[in-house]
């Protein structure tokens, strides 16, 4: 992955412009809808595509009928309890 730095100005109403060499690079088109985030000082923009691959790589080994809001709730709900006992 070739990384290409270019200085850019944010504009009014904080407007940024991508350099045409970084959207072709990307493949990025008019009317394309990216995703911003902050991640420490940075801001990431990508495309929600992206983002959905990367979390079903992270999370592809979990079984679809496994429940994750659920297991979380049960794993709060026995650490609760752990605590009144402990009280």
């Amino acid at each position: 992955m070739a990384h290409s730095d270019s200085e850019i100005q944010i504009g009014a109403q904080g407007r940024v412009v991508i350099p045409a060499h970084l959207r072709k690079a990307l493949g990025f088109k008019p009317g394309d809808r990216l995703v911003a985030r902050q991640v420490g000082e940075s801001l990431v923009l990508e495309r929600r595509e992206a983002i959905e691959k990367r979390l079903q790589a992270r999370f592809g080994h979990i079984p679809r009928e496994v429940s994750l809001v659920d297991e979380l709730i049960g794993e709060r709900r026995a650490e609760a309890a752990r605590e009144e006992c402990e009280s």
